[in-house]
């Protein structure tokens, strides 16, 4: 093989990945899949937080959510009834 037959077969090698990292790129800039992505990831953060490495459930930290969520429901509606 010459040297310029190389060459070109190298270009041409190079084009291919190119175009293949470009598609990439592009099939990863599009809303729905970047959506998707922060949807799976919000996913996994939120079982990694309510539940163990066994798969049980993490019943002190979903209480405290819950107390929390209660303790702001009750402000709200204590600050409202206070301008009325």
């Amino acid at each position: 093989m010459t040297d310029t037959a190389r060459i070109e077969q190298d270009i041409q090698a190079a084009r291919a990945r190119l175009e293949g990292t470009v598609n990439e790129l592009a099939y990863r800039a599009q809303p729905q899949v970047i959506a998707e992505r922060q949807l799976q990831g919000l996913r996994l953060r939120i079982a990694a937080a309510t539940h163990t490495e066994d798969g049980e459930l993490r019943i002190e930290r979903i209480g405290a959510v819950v107390a929390a969520a209660v303790v702001v429901v009750v402000a709200v509606g204590l600050l409202r009834r206070r301008r009325r």
